[in-house]
């Protein structure tokens, strides 16, 4: 009966194992791969179709609808929360809350409103805007008759500063107070009830 050494087993093992690293090396990733892993091309469509298959078909008569362009929205919003701006392809909107415009139930602009108001209307005449919507809400405390007078009325104060700032005949302006109809959030907790209180302005988005 032959006797194999200890150690010349322990050196078959380390043999193994070490060859086992090398492979398991040399398998690597690619550091800079050329598509996303999992998106490579393959030579088969991963599931057949039937062109024939008449659900693919449109029924006789039948036309495709028009190609569309998706809105895109980008919502900017202060750190504060005071002031947000939405652009889409189409508007542009911003919205500002009532406690940066007005004192509390009041109508009545302060010093920082209108400068606030002003860089909007610079805006307005970079993007050469001939239509402005001026739109007033307020939360759901006290009645719902005042909360629709008190948004229109702070519409309007808005409206009166913009047409100062922009000085142009041509313009048309749509002012409303929604009172608490449309909110954004909920009116649950005062710091909901303080983002529904607001003055949104929105204008179309030139095509320069």
């Amino acid at each position: 009966m032959t006797h194999t050494s200890p150690r010349l087993v322990l050196i078959a093992v380390s043999v193994v194992v070490t060859t086992s690293l090398i492979c398991a090396v040399d398998a690597h990733a690619d550091d800079n791969p050329s598509v996303p892993p999992g998106t490579e091309a393959t030579a088969t469509a991963p599931v057949e179709v039937d062109p024939n298959d008449p659900d693919l078909k449109l029924p006789e008569g039948a036309t495709l609808a028009e190609a569309k362009v998706l809105d895109i929205k980008q919502v900017v919003e202060d750190q504060s929360g005071d002031e947000r701006r939405e652009d889409t392809n189409a508007d542009v909107k911003f919205a500002l809350q009532a406690e940066v415009l007005f004192p509390k139930d009041s109508a009545k602009l302060n010093g920082e409103a209108k400068a606030r108001i002003a860089a909007i209307a610079e805006e307005i005449k970079t993007q050469q805007a001939t239509k402005i919507r001026v739109f007033g809400f307020t939360d759901n405390l006290g009645s719902s008759a005042h909360g629709d007078v008190l948004s229109k009325q702070r519409a309007n104060a808005v409206e009166d500063i913009l047409k100062g700032e922009l000085n142009n005949p041509n313009i048309t302006y749509e002012v409303r107070g929604y009172g608490e109809q449309y909110p954004i959030a909920s009116n649950d907790s005062e710091s909901s009830r303080k983002k529904n209180r607001r003055v949104e302005v929105s204008f179309p988005r030139s095509d320069n």
